[in-house]
Order: C-alpha cells, then sequence, then structure tokens
C-alpha cells in the first residue's frame, strides 16, 4: 500500500508538470488557432492577432488597433494498448481520453506609437484520463484530471521601426484529482488525490524587424514554481477510511521559443519556429504527509521517487497563401520529444516523440473581423509502460479542431 500510495501522490505532481497535447509531455501549445494552422511554426514571430500576448507580449507592438481574440480548440485523442500483463485481471480498452475543450481569450489595446496593453485568459497545461473500471493497470492509475488557468497582463514597448519587447507577469491556478486502487490484505482500496495551488510567473519577448517582410521573434516562459496542498483519501468498500493532508513542491522548467516568418510576396508567407524546454528539473519528486501513524509514518511521511525527465526540443515549419482578400490558407508541420523515459513511465503520461500535421485558414469579410479555424493531427511513436504491476505497450494519436474569432474595434 505504501508504494501505490506514493505513486498517486506523485503523479498529481508530474501532471501538473507536463508543460507546452500537441506539445511535448501533456502541456498544450492551444493557445491560438491562426497559429495552430501553421502547427505553431511561427509562434513567436507572425503576431497576426491578440494571441501574440501568450505567444510572444512583444508582438503587441505590431497590432494597430484595438482588438479581441477568442476561441476554443477540441482534442479528440485515441490510444491503442497492446502487450499488456499485470498483477491484476482486467481490459486494456485504451479509450480513456474524453472529448475536452481548450477555451482561449485575449485583448490587446494600442495606448500610443509605443506602448500597448494587453490581457488573456488561456490554458496552458492540461490531462484528463479516465480509464475503465475494470482496467488491468489501475494499480498504477484509474482517474486523472488536472487543469491549469492562466492569466496574464502585459504590456508592450516598440523602441523604433525594427525592435519590440514585451512583459506580463503569469498568475497560475492548479487543480488535480487523481484516483488509483490499492491493493491491501482486506481487498482493493481505492484512493483519491485532490490538490490545488496559485503561482506566479511571468513571459518576456523580443521581436526584430528586419525588414517589413522579415521578422524574428524570441519568448522567455519563466519556471513556476508550485507548492500542492491537498488530501490523500483511502477507501476500502466504506470498511476503512483514512485521510491524510498532503503537499508537495514543484518547479515547472522554464522554455524558450524562437521562430521567424518571412513574406515572401503578397501571396507566401513562410514560418519556423523552434522550442526548447528544461525538462531536467524533473529529477526526483518529493511528497509529504502528515499525520501518518505507525506503522506507516516512516513510509509514507516523506516519498521521494525519481524521474529523470529530459531536455527536449520542438521543431515546425509552415506556410500561408492568400487566396484572396478575404481568404488565407496555412498548413504545417512539427515533430516534438518526450520528456519521459522507458523506466519511470507510467499509464498516467504513456506519451513518447510526436509528429503533428495541420491545416488552416482565416476568413476576414471585412477589416473588422477574421474568423480562423485550423486542423491537426498528432501521432506518437509507441511506447512501453513497465513497472511491476503493469506492462503494456501503448501508441497514441490525436484529432485538434479549432475555431477563433477576432474583433477589432
Amino acid at each position: 500500500m505504501a508504494t501505490k500510495l506514493s505513486r498517486t501522490c506523485l503523479s498529481l505532481a508530474l501532471m501538473s508538470a507536463a508543460s507546452q497535447t500537441i506539445a511535448g509531455g501533456f502541456a498544450l501549445s492551444e493557445q491560438s488557432v491562426s497559429s495552430m494552422g501553421t502547427s505553431f511554426a511561427g509562434r513567436s514571430s507572425s503576431a497576426e492577432d491578440a494571441t501574440t500576448v501568450a505567444s510572444n507580449p512583444a508582438g503587441m507592438a505590431r497590432l494597430k488597433r484595438e482588438q479581441i481574440s477568442a476561441g476554443a480548440v477540441l482534442i479528440d485523442a485515441k490510444t491503442d494498448i497492446s502487450h499488456a500483463n499485470g498483477v491484476l485481471n482486467g481490459s486494456n480498452d485504451g479509450d480513456m481520453v474524453p472529448l475536452v475543450a481548450v477555451p482561449l481569450g485575449f485583448y490587446v489595446k494600442p495606448i500610443d506609437d509605443n506602448w500597448s496593453f494587453g490581457l488573456g485568459v488561456y490554458v496552458p497545461f492540461g490531462l484528463t484520463t479516465d480509464y475503465e473500471s475494470n482496467f488491468q493497470g489501475r494499480l498504477e492509475g484509474k482517474k486523472s484530471h488536472v487543469q491549469v488557468i492562466t492569466v496574464q497582463p502585459t504590456v508592450s514597448y516598440r523602441f523604433n521601426d525594427h525592435l519590440s519587447v514585451g512583459f506580463g507577469p503569469t498568475i497560475n491556478r492548479i487543480d488535480g484529482e487523481l484516483t488509483s486502487a490499492v491493493p491491501s490484505p482486506l481487498g482493493e482500496a481505492k484512493v483519491k488525490v485532490k490538490g490545488d495551488d496559485t503561482a506566479v510567473g511571468y513571459n518576456v519577448g523580443v521581436l526584430y524587424e528586419f525588414t517589413p517582410q522579415t521578422r524574428a521573434g524570441l519568448t522567455y516562459h519563466s519556471k513556476v514554481k508550485y507548492r500542492l496542498k491537498g488530501d490523500t483519501k483511502m477507501d476500502l468498500s466504506n470498511f476503512i477510511n483514512v485521510k491524510y493532508n498532503g503537499s508537495l513542491r514543484l518547479t515547472t522548467p522554464e522554455s524558450v521559443d524562437f521562430s521567424v516568418t518571412h513574406e515572401l510576396n503578397d501571396r507566401w508567407t513562410i514560418y519556423a519556429g523552434s522550442t526548447w524546454t528544461r525538462w531536467s528539473r524533473l529529477k526526483d519528486i518529493t511528497v509529504q504527509n502528515e499525520g501518518v501513524a505507525q506503522p506507516l509514518s516512516g513510509v509514507l511521511s516523506t516519498i521521494t521517487e525519481p524521474q529523470n525527465w529530459h531536455d527536449t526540443w520542438g521543431h515546425a515549419i509552415g506556410a500561408s497563401y492568400k487566396l484572396n482578400q478575404q481568404w488565407t490558407l496555412r498548413a504545417g508541420l512539427a515533430v516534438d520529444q518526450s520528456p519521459t523515459n522507458n523506466t519511470d513511465r507510467s499509464p498516467r503520461i504513456p506519451t513518447g516523440d510526436r509528429r503533428a500535421l495541420s491545416l488552416g485558414a482565416g476568413w476576414s469579410p471585412n477589416d473588422d473581423v477574421t474568423i480562423d479555424v485550423a486542423y491537426s493531427y498528432l501521432r506518437e511513436e509507441k511506447v512501453s509502460v513497465r513497472s511491476e504491476e503493469y506492462n503494456a505497450d501503448y501508441k497514441n494519436s490525436a484529432h485538434g479542431l479549432g475555431a477563433q474569432i477576432t474583433y477589432r474595434f
């Protein structure tokens, strides 16, 4: 019971940590549907609408009119589980990810020729998995729901026709709930973990316009230090009910995004970008549980488990074609590394390196309104989960469909 309870607590930290289902780990890149159409290749340099608040705060300097961008991305993920075996009997359907929507909303107001103000509300991290009740690997994880909502007030300053900078503090709220099964001499018990925290970070960006047709952007997303507080409950068929207060300290890693946007002519624009994330910060996680009585206090009071994640790179290329005054078509390709390793991977985050293809379109019926839509298909390499309780091979894929409207005042 001690080992499984520890893994349940640690899984809460892992899914809160996974940053940037179309980016490395289980972080979310879907803060812009217009950028989604090019697989986010020009995320730091395109600055086409108010979504640049999250992508690169300096990009607000390119927006000459007050505007609002709002929308959502639907994510439909599928998993194929094969070669499964474990200490328990059960099923391995793999249909554990419900259809989820990722909302986004941004506002930008130019103050004068140099200063601009922006505000963003978006979901940078999120994960929901819910295996069938008889899942064979339920000792490793049954249900997982973690969400981070970020509010980001932002300012930018334009020094001249070439150089702009932007800065925005991020206020981040984490909420998580996890359930797992735990073996005991009296039968199979259910463990539920809940925790939350609010922490502050920041985004800072630079945009340099070499010419009116060529620009480059660099964005730094800071690390964020959390201290999740909550409780761990264990229920054994309503016969035994125990509850512990628990906490853990967690630092999500910093990331750096660089991209270039180049307008070849009046119709064609090309994009290229790379993102580096310092996942090697997640070497291990320590959980503190309070009020654990003997004989479990020596095992459960302080729990440390190694994770040994590694730094990752993601790369993307894309292009857009202006069909006419109203329509713009987009396409992009992306590759992303997974921070996990074959030794410590679990059913909660059974991810591998991934590739994504994206298509998109923007429709502007007039100068005040633009409606963007995008579709992405993501496919991961086959990976293995290996532990004392459960072994299986996973192959994941996902469809993403997004819509966004931008209104200019």
